[in-house]
C-alpha cells in the first residue's frame, strides 16, 4: 500500500511539474469568450460630438474588438425623436443588448419597458430614465449637485464673500442630469444654514453660447454676483467665458462637472472653472464594460434584477490639478 501511495505521488508531483513547464489552458476563458462571441449590442447616446460619447464609444468598442461582440452604434444628433425612432428600430431587431443614454426622465420610458418586455437587456448610460432597466452606469447627479452646494455654501458663506447671491445654469429641465443636481445642490444649501439667494435659474439647452449670454445679463443685472453653478461643463464653458468678459473671475465663484476631457483641464488651470467635480469618462468606460460583459453572460431574465453603479467623484481645484487628472482623445487611441 505504502508503495501505491508513494507511486501516487510520484506521478502528481511530474504531472505537477510538466504542467509548471508548459502551463495549462485556462478552461473557464474559452467560456467566457465563447458566451460573448457573436452577441450583438446596440449602442444609442445623445450624440457623438461630445467628449464623453466618444470615450464611452472608445471603451466599448475595444473590448467588443476584444471579446468577439459587436456595437451597433446610432447617433441621434442631440434630437430626441431620432433617438426614440433609433431605439424602436433596436427593439425590433431583438439585439442581445440595448446601451441607451436618455435626454430626459421621460422620453424614453415607455420604449424601455417595451424593450425589457419583449427580453432585451438595457443598460442606462449616465443619465437615467424614471424607468428602471437591468443596469444603470453613470454619474451620481444628485451627489455632483449636492458637493457643488457644498462648495458654493463654503465660499458665499464666507464673511469676504461678496454677497450669497447664486445664479444656476441648466442644461435641460427635464433631464435627470438637471433634476438630480439642483436637487442635490439646493439641499445642501438648505442644510449650509440658508440666506444664500438664487438670483437666476435658466435652461441654456448644453449650448455654451446661450449659457454665455444668460451669465452676461445676470452680471449686469448682479454686480455682486457671488458664484456661477453650472450643471455640465462642455455648456458652462459659456458661463464661465462670461465671467472673465467681465473682468468678474476673482468675485465669481464659477463650479461646474464633466467627465475630466483635457480641455476641462485646462479651464480649471487657467482660472474658468474654480471648482471641477469630475465623474471621469474614463471611469464610466471601464464600468460600462464590466456591465456589458455580465449582462451578455448572465441567464437571468431582462429587467429582473436592476442594479446601479455610480461612479465616484472627484473634487478639482487649479490647486490639486495633476498630469492623470484628465484624458486626451489620443489617450483612447492607446
Amino acid at each position: 500500500m505504502k508503495k501505491v501511495l508513494l507511486s501516487l505521488a510520484v506521478l502528481a508531483a511530474t504531472t505537477v511539474s510538466a504542467m509548471a513547464q508548459d502551463g495549462i489552458e485556462n478552461e473557464k476563458r474559452a467560456a467566457y469568450l465563447d458566451q460573448l462571441a457573436g452577441k450583438r449590442v446596440v449602442f444609442i447616446p445623445m450624440n457623438m460630438n461630445a467628449d464623453l460619447s466618444i470615450a464611452w464609444n472608445a471603451y466599448v468598442q475595444r473590448q467588443a474588438a476584444e471579446l468577439g461582440y459587436t456595437i451597433d452604434l446610432r447617433d441621434p444628433n442631440w434630437s430626441t425623436e431620432a433617438g426614440a425612432r433609433a431605439l424602436t428600430a433596436a427593439i425590433s431587431e431583438k439585439p442581445d443588448l440595448i446601451v441607451l443614454q436618455n435626454p430626459d426622465v421621460q422620453s424614453y420610458a415607455r420604449l424601455i419597458s417595451q424593450a425589457q418586455n419583449q427580453g432585451i437587456k438595457l443598460i442606462q448610460l449616465n443619465m437615467e430614465s424614471l424607468t428602471p432597466s437591468d443596469t444603470y452606469v453613470g454619474a451620481d447627479w444628485q451627489g455632483i449637485g449636492y458637493a457643488a452646494g457644498q462648495e458654493v455654501a463654503k465660499h458665499c458663506g464666507a464673511p469676504d464673500a461678496p454677497s450669497k447671491k447664486i445664479a444656476i445654469t441648466m442644461g435641460v429641465p427635464t433631464a435627470p442630469v438637471d433634476l438630480f443636481q439642483i436637487y442635490g445642490f439646493k439641499k445642501a444649501l438648505e442644510e449650509a444654514g440658508g440666506g444664500f439667494e438664487i438670483v437666476s435659474q435658466q435652461a441654456a439647452a448644453y449650448d455654451p453660447s446661450k449659457a454665455n449670454s444668460i451669465t452676461a445679463a445676470v452680471l449686469q443685472q448682479h454686480s455682486d454676483l457671488c458664484a456661477v453653478f453650472g450643471i455640465w461643463d462642455g455648456m458652462d464653458a459659456g458661463a464661465g467665458a462670461a465671467v472673465k468678459e467681465a473682468g468678474m473671475q476673482d468675485s465669481v465663484y464659477v463650479v461646474t462637472s464633466g467627465g475630466a476631457a483635457a480641455a476641462s483641464c485646462e479651464k480649471i488651470a487657467d482660472g474658468t472653472y474654480d471648482m471641477y467635480i469630475s465623474y471621469d469618462a474614463r471611469k464610466q468606460g471601464a464600468a460600462l464594460n464590466v456591465q456589458v460583459a455580465q449582462l451578455l453572460q448572465s441567464k437571468t431574465p431582462a429587467g429582473q434584477d436592476p442594479v446601479v453603479y455610480y461612479t465616484p467623484n472627484t473634487r478639482l481645484t487649479k490647486d490639486t490639478l495633476s498630469p492623470s487628472s484628465c484624458w486626451s482623445f489620443e489617450d483612447l487611441e492607446k
